[in-house]
């Protein structure tokens, strides 16, 4: 049966459009506007999926209308879209992520759809201060953490929504969760995106320094295998798997250091040093995130992130979406 993928033209939607297509899972997919719908069908060839299978309507996450008719009859959610805001004012950011998530879970319950599979982030668990930076499912971002940036408050308050209200207004409709790191790896679409951008302006020399900050990386297509594996796993229900590499987590100097070493001269304009601002040398904070759930109850089975590094590169590289 149909299955329905929110943000079907975004950089983790097309793969999970392609993905289910060639596992021959017939597919609905929501966007903001028609417009899109030839990238969208292009990507999904890219990857060498038929989009014959594929079914392309229009939903917004700022408005309820669209809704019940994107999610009807279909047998699984999987809600991938972020609504696209530009702005200063963290209500402003906070407030949509989390009517966003609402439109589209009430929708599902009121259709009856047996489960939905959220793309949250390791946003909502992992950034408020620990004494020691180890995390697993079990931890929640807390909105009201002083100086928290809007980004991971929404992300946060989103999921905490919608957990709220598959709890108490769910009805028989399932939730899981899938929170990722920082997304990389090969792209289907014709823009650098997300990530991407920050892959394009490294290997552009547009980045003289970068950011001095550790993290865990996820490759797309492992986010994307998770999502579906979710969604076929019976005892998934009611539970948020970390989505990540194996091995230890990097830094963006080291992930440039990975570019410089293993590309050569599409690596020589990436830049070797962190920007000012702490003792010189000083490394950041040391950062362990789990994903053993979902390796022991997914099968899971993330690829190296250096593997991750290497071919989100030549991808962009290969799309002639690099300067040089």
């Amino acid at each position: 049966m149909t299955e329905l993928v929110t943000g079907g033209s975004g950089y983790l939607g097309t793969r999970l459009v392609a993905d289910l297509l060639l596992e021959g899972t017939p597919v609905r997919t929501t966007v903001r506007s028609l417009d899109s719908e030839a990238g969208l069908r292009a990507a999904v060839r890219r990857a060498g999926a038929d989009d014959d299978g594929l079914e392309v309507v229009v939903a917004s996450l700022t408005e309820p209308s669209g809704w019940a008719a994107a999610v009807a009859g279909v047998a699984g959610v999987h809600h991938v879209a972020s609504p696209m805001i530009q702005t200063q004012d963290p209500d402003e950011v906070v407030v949509p992520a989390r009517e966003g998530t609402l439109h589209v879970l009430r929708a599902a319950v009121a259709s009856g759809v047996p489960r939905v599979v959220l793309t949250s982030s390791f946003a909502a668990v992992g950034y408020t201060p620990k004494p020691v930076r180890d995390y697993d499912e079990t931890d929640w971002t807390d909105p009201a953490t002083p100086g928290l940036p809007a980004y991971p408050r929404s992300k946060a308050v989103a999921e905490r929504a919608a957990w709220d209200l598959v709890e108490h207004d769910g009805g028989d409709t399932e939730l899981v969760v899938i929170n990722p790191t920082w997304i990389a790896g090969p792209t289907l679409t014709g823009t650098a995106r997300s990530s991407l951008g920050f892959f394009a302006a490294m290997l552009d020399g547009l980045m003289p320094a970068v950011p001095r900050q550790r993290f865990g990386i996820a490759d797309v297509r492992d986010v994307a295998a998770l999502h579906i594996a979710a969604m076929r796993t019976p005892e998934a229900a009611g539970k948020r798997y970390l989505a990540l590499a194996d091995g230890p987590t990097f830094t963006f100097l080291q992930v440039a250091q990975v570019l410089r070493e293993r590309l050569g001269l599409l690596a020589e304009l990436v830049p070797t040093r962190e920007v000012p601002g702490e003792e010189p040398g000083e490394e950041p904070a040391p950062l362990v995130i789990r994903n053993e759930r979902a390796k022991r109850e997914l099968g899971f089975r993330p690829r190296p992130a250096e593997v991750t590094i290497v071919e989100t590169a030549e991808s962009l590289r290969d799309l002639g979406l690099l300067k040089g």
